[in-house]
This record gives C-alpha cells, structure tokens and sequence, in this order.
C-alpha cells in the first residue's frame, strides 16, 4: 500500500484532503482519501481508477474511468462490519484460487527446494565424484 499524506491546494476548499492511501491492484487503483468539510468535520472518499486504453498502436488513448463513494463516520462501524461480513462469506464459500497473474504464488520444484547458505539448491543428500587421471 502507498501512504500519502497532502492538503488541499486551495481550488476545493470543502473537501481537503487530510490523509490518503493508494491500493494498486492490476488495472485499478483505489483509493481512501480522509477530507474535511467546511464544519471541520472529516469522512472518507472512496475512488476506484480504472484505467481505460481504447484503440491499438499510434491510435491507442489511454483513459480513467473513476466512481466514488462517501463514507461518513456516523456509519464507519456499520459499513466496517458489513465488509468483514462479506468478506468471510467468500472466504467460506470460495475455494481459493491463483491470483490472476499466475506466478506470484506458483512454486515450481526447484523453488521448493532447500537452498544452502550461497543460494545454491540442495539435493539432499551428497554427491561424490571419484575422477583418475
């Protein structure tokens, strides 16, 4: 996770940006920004970026597809409660799978090896070689 922490510069005065935090997951960013109003009081805007190339080539655009929400603290615990729920019920009902990568988590059989203190991989046991000349 990137940590940030920024004011506002002036050019939106009722939602400065107190503290936030940017979550990079694939083709999306979220992001948790805590702003303050104008009474001082502070909440939380949600941001999902969504990043958007359309065409090929030369031709191709990149765009930021956004959408917010808003989170006040008056709902903090009810909102906090019901994510956890959530996310033990896909915990519980969903097999766990290979991120979409496929190779953070993959080990091959030489990664599962044990490796001696140059790195190099272990067999187990020893190998001898006996050479006349």
């Amino acid at each position: 996770m990137e940590e940030l922490k920024k004011k506002s510069n002036g050019e939106n005065n009722d939602k400065e940006i107190v503290y936030s935090q940017a979550i990079k997951a694939g083709k999306r960013i979220y992001y948790l920004d805590v702003k303050k109003n104008r009474k001082d009081d502070m909440f939380i805007a949600i941001t999902e970026s969504k990043k958007i190339v359309s065409g090929e080539g030369d031709d191709s655009q990149v765009s930021f597809e956004k959408h917010k929400i808003f989170l006040y603290k008056e709902d903090f615990e009810k909102f906090v409660n019901s994510l956890q729920q959530s996310i033990d019920y896909i915990h519980q009902h969903q097999p766990e799978e290979i991120p979409a990568s496929g190779k953070e988590d993959e080990k091959t059989e030489e990664d599962t090896k044990p490796q001696s203190e140059d790195g190099a991989a272990s067999l187990g046991s020893e190998i001898k070689i006996d050479i006349d000349f």
